[in-house]
């Protein structure tokens, strides 16, 4: 990751039910709200802290920051609530900074749960036309406005580019999409994206130091994901001592707003395990 700011910032965070912390950490863009899909449901078992990251949602920032800010944010919220170990769960971006707690943090890590996610984080999304933007626009605003309306799935949202970050094109999804992708959009400050973009330029890989990393893991991932492959979350999961994946067949990059409950019972099958 790139060179760093020196101070932290305190997150805002949604904080739900009792029991061993679980840290559900979202992706880019995002919030704390889009990962409501596992926070409304672990939470019933679990204390869920899910926090919008430096950048995001309601945890502004008039700065510019590299994407290792957002671990030193990390670090300062499990302190503020006296955590001194909890289980990740991070979504793409934040299935990223799950791995990279782990590896600078490891006794504060006693698990983690990847999805849409890897260490060498491989694309092979198509090119993009003003077409796919054009159509995004429409489906978008129209379902903003008439969430899950079938209509405008089959018109404009397979010509989008929600074909490529949901290859389950149906109306649950897209509600999904109404209620949570688009209001994280909105507040994804333009530092959030130089931060990434800074980090892609650099060619993030963290494969090399994945055999440090000792605590369980479960790895997740949607097979027609155009985002991170699922043959990169593969390759994560293979350098994982102690890791199982689980790859779902007809879903992308989105697939937690595909399939919910099948990906919801997986992961608390698991976390009977090893929790």
């Amino acid at each position: 990751m790139a060179d760093s700011f020196p101070e932290s910032i305190p997150l805002a965070v949604e904080i739900q039910g009792e029991g061993f912390p679980i840290l559900c950490l979202h992706g880019h863009p995002g919030s704390a709200q889009c990962m409501r899909v596992f926070t409304r449901y672990l939470s019933r078992e679990y204390q869920t802290l899910s926090p919008d990251l430096r950048g995001y949602g309601q945890s502004q920032t008039q700065t510019a920051f590299a994407m290792e800010d957002h671990l030193q944010d990390l670090n300062q919220l499990l302190d503020r609530y006296d955590i001194s170990q909890c289980l990740i769960l991070g979504w793409s971006l934040g299935g990223i900074l799950a791995l990279e707690m782990t590896l600078r943090h490891p006794d504060r890590v006693k698990a983690l749960i990847l999805v849409a996610t890897a260490a060498y984080p491989r694309s092979n999304h198509p090119p993009i036309f003003w077409q796919d933007n054009f159509f995004t626009a429409v489906a978008g605003i129209m379902n903003w406005m008439w969430p899950g309306w079938i209509w405008n799935i089959n018109t404009f949202g397979q010509r989008s580019l929600f074909r490529y970050l949901m290859a389950q094109q149906k109306s649950p999804a897209y509600r999904y999409l109404a209620q949570h992708a688009v209001p994280a959009y909105w507040r994804t400050s333009r530092y959030a994206h130089q931060a990434l973009n800074q980090a892609l330029r650099q060619g993030y890989n963290q494969e090399a130091e994945l055999h440090k990393i000792a605590c369980p893991c479960l790895v997740l991932a949607g097979a027609e994901d155009r985002h991170i492959t699922a043959a990169a979350s593969l390759a994560t999961a293979q350098q994982l001592k102690q890791s199982k994946w689980i790859c779902y067949e007809g879903t992308a990059h989105l697939f937690p707003w595909e399939i919910p409950g099948l990906v919801q019972r997986d992961i608390q099958v698991w976390l009977q395990d090893h929790l």
